[in-house]
């Protein structure tokens, strides 16, 4: 149309940065993050991250750089989101769980110039610089992040340290913003393996949109209390990092997340919001009787990161918690969908209620599209609870791609999608319920066995705390589910009492015919790692020449 003009008055390249520049106005005095006796307000959190960038900046961060961070949820891990980006640098933020190995195979591949550490992964770092060192590969600059007010221990001049660094930061340095919002904000890595890491690239745009879509999908609204549980180096903990920031809330972060700090932080800090993964809301629900405590209000949860059993929610929703059920992945910035809640619902049996928010639901307000297509033909499947297909994904709330790796990147977005690889069905209304990772799902005699299902009903056995299914080699079969449980502290079952129970509510070729008790693995995000007990699976043999029981 005649007479438009697109200039600086009216575009500008869109940037979680502007979130912490508002609050620093209008919350200016509020506090922003707690830590044990650590308080800072808005406008001290905006003068730490401005003179982070500036000093970044000095250090010859240039913008496209990346810096990595290997730490908790602490003050520093919470900086880094706006500091880095307002050196126009690149954040990568590491799994704390990785070994020395990992970290040097991550820190060669994202070319990072710098890494922020925190003390208590300090041997972890150093491990890693000496394999580089061995490799002659250039070595990132190392800053040590000492406990929140205590003294630092340097022991070499090689190693710069947090606060100091921060001090020669200048206040008065000007920010820089993206040219482009589709420029890079941050680098997450998948569990992969160490000889194929994928770097998701994640732009100012998407973790703009996702971030406000997060916030949404919360019912955040201004000043919320939020307690971190969801580690910040996951998906920059879900893009929550900048979403607090956008609402002026106050951050309550934790080392370490047990469910006796969880109460303790709710009741001291008055928690209104918080996340976390399955596996923390079971611990949050299996809490002894010493560890609970009286929520002060209604705590709004988000989950998601593995489907929830629908037992759990039950639980949850009676001790106070509010739950909101959302699901993602790396490469769409954490939480891509939600199961929005319709009122109608709310006349159902809490049990039915439950079963209904284990769904993973629609799409939220940033994202585009989501679908179930058959991965073939790339045609939508019919809406009827039944007929399983491949999620997929559009809109501007997915990576940019995989860092070095055209070729995967093409493969996942084949067909103009992003191609999850989980898979699922449609209900009639339209909200989708996940079956199983296609690599997950058990194939017995010709017969798709969604490993979820199964789960959730073991998981409603009054002695079973966690469960995890997976396919062991059959001789008749191909596989069949093998059972790994771990049991409530101080109850008892056995593995016919288990089988027994699953037979009495699933159909019989979805019951288990091994049971296996021991602690499950899992990912510092509290996914079961099911490839470990895949192998140990396999290494079992066929079930026709096993027991049905085993304990490890």
């Amino acid at each position: 149309m005649e007479g438009m003009v697109k200039c600086s008055a009216n575009y500008v390249p869109l940037t979680p940065i502007s979130f912490l520049e508002r609050s620093a106005i209008v919350y200016r005095d509020r506090v922003s993050v707690a830590y044990g006796d650590i308080k800072y307000t808005w406008k001290e959190t905006h003068e730490r991250c401005v003179r982070l960038a500036s000093a970044l900046a000095h250090l010859g961060i240039s913008p496209g750089d990346v810096v990595a961070a290997l730490a908790p949820n602490i003050p520093a891990m919470y900086e880094l989101h706006f500091g880095v980006p307002m050196a126009g640098a690149v954040l990568c933020t590491l799994n704390v769980r990785h070994d020395s190995s990992m970290v040097s195979v991550l820190l060669k591949h994202s070319e990072a110039k710098l890494i922020f550490v925190d003390y208590q992964f300090l041997p972890i770092v150093q491990g890693a610089l000496e394999i580089l060192s061995e490799r002659k590969t250039k070595l990132p600059l190392l800053v040590l992040i000492p406990e929140c007010g205590q003294p630092a221990a340097i022991s070499s001049l090689r190693i710069l340290e947090y606060e100091s660094l921060l001090e020669k930061g200048k206040l008065d340095f000007e920010v820089r913003r993206p040219r482009d919002e589709w420029d890079p904000i941050s680098l997450n890595y998948t569990s992969g393996t160490t000889s194929s890491p994928k770097g998701v690239i994640y732009s100012h745009r998407g973790a703009y949109l996702n971030s406000l879509a997060a916030a949404l999908l919360n019912d955040m609204s201004a000043m919320p209390v939020y307690l971190w549980c969801v580690p910040m180096f996951h998906c920059n903990g879900w893009c929550l990092t900048w979403a607090v920031a956008a609402q002026g809330g106050t951050n309550v972060c934790q080392r370490y997340v047990t469910a006796k700090d969880i109460f303790e932080n709710i009741v001291q800090h008055k928690v209104t919001h918080m996340s976390g993964a399955p596996t923390v809301l079971n611990m949050i629900i299996n809490a002894s009787a010493s560890e609970k405590r009286p929520l002060p209000g209604k705590v709004a949860v988000m989950t998601g990161g593995a489907p929830p059993p629908s037992h759990v929610l039950f639980k949850m929703e009676e001790l106070g918690f509010h739950v909101t059920h959302s699901y993602g992945l790396t490469e769409t910035y954490g939480p891509g969908t939600v199961c929005a809640w319709k009122p109608e619902w709310a006349s159902l049996t809490p049990e039915a209620q439950a079963k209904i928010k284990s769904r993973q639901g629609v799409q939220h307000l940033g994202l585009e599209e989501l679908d179930i297509k058959d991965p073939v033909t790339m045609k939508s499947v019919p809406a009827d609870a039944k007929t399983m297909g491949e999620v997929m994904f559009r809109g501007n709330t997915v990576m940019n791609g995989y860092l070095k790796n055209l070729e995967a990147t093409k493969d996942a977005f084949n067909g103009g999608w992003y191609r999850s690889g989980d898979l699922g069905v449609k209900h009639p209304d339209g909200y989708i319920e996940l079956k199983d990772r296609s690599k997950d799902i058990i194939i017995s005699g010709g017969e798709n066995i969604s490993s979820i299902e199964v789960e959730s009903v073991l998981f409603s056995h009054p002695a079973v705390l966690e469960a995890a299914i997976v396919g062991r080699p059959d001789d008749y079969w191909g596989e069949t589910p093998c059972a790994f449980v771990k049991l409530k502290e101080g109850c008892n079952a056995n593995a016919e009492e288990l089988i027994k129970f699953c037979r009495d509510h699933l159909p019989r070729y979805m019951t288990p015919r091994t049971v296996v008790f021991q602690e499950l693995p899992k990912t510092s995000t509290g996914k079961v790692q099911k490839y470990v007990l895949k192998e140990k699976a396999k290494t079992m043999g066929s079930i026709s020449k096993g027991n049905t029981t085993s304990k490890l």
